[in-house]
């Protein structure tokens, strides 16, 4: 049986991809803040911790979970939103926060994926539409998203470190319909934003 991790396994499109995936056959380890009763193994991590102490924890949890096997992919969906512009005064703390939720649990994934990933492997990791251009009103978001895009770009070279032919793309989301999104953009037309099942499949 193939075995895939799914990072940021109990968020709402994390939990849409271990149920798919689960639903077609696949041994799914959900690596996550909290677990995923519906993933085969979890890995909890804690965001406090540094991301050296992330990405070891992470790896050696995994070093057990797979007992010698490799995974065929890893989905890194972990991640959030945050506004904000320079002059806010929540500015530097949601721009940490981004970056803790998208580029550290990307780079995590990367790492990951350069000892656990089977050769022809997929590593996917998650950026945003948005972050191609300018995001003056949510610069931590912004940066955070670009970020993981120059490490898709950084991974896909020859030398970027993963195993013979694996395959890492990043998918570029608009909006994911979310109940967290619903929460926060209460008046926005819903039935323009993606579901996290069509994501997965």
């Amino acid at each position: 049986m193939n075995t895939l991790a799914v990072y940021g396994g109990a968020g709402a499109l994390g939990r849409s991809l271990v149920s798919y995936f689960k639903n077609k056959g696949f041994r799914v380890v959900s690596i996550d803040l909290v677990e995923n009763k519906e993933a085969d193994a979890n890995t909890i991590t804690d965001v406090n911790h540094s991301l050296e102490e992330q990405g070891n924890f992470v790896k050696k949890s995994l070093d057990g979970v797979l007992n010698g096997t490799q995974l065929a992919a890893i989905f890194c969906v972990a991640g959030g939103w945050a506004g904000g512009n320079a002059a806010g005064e929540g500015f530097l703390k949601s721009a940490e926060l981004m970056i803790k939720q998208s580029v550290n649990s990307s780079l995590v994934a990367a790492h990951v994926a350069a000892h656990h990933l089977k050769a022809g492997g997929l590593l996917t990791l998650t950026g945003a539409l948005a972050a191609v251009d300018a995001t003056p009103g949510m610069i931590g978001y912004g940066v955070a998203k670009a970020a993981v895009h120059h490490l898709t770009k950084d991974l896909a070279q020859k030398n970027g470190g993963l195993p013979l032919d694996a395959k890492v793309i990043a998918i570029c989301p608009v909006t994911i319909d979310t109940p967290m999104n619903r929460k926060h953009m209460p008046t926005a037309d819903f039935t323009s934003w993606t579901s996290p099942d069509d994501i997965a499949k």
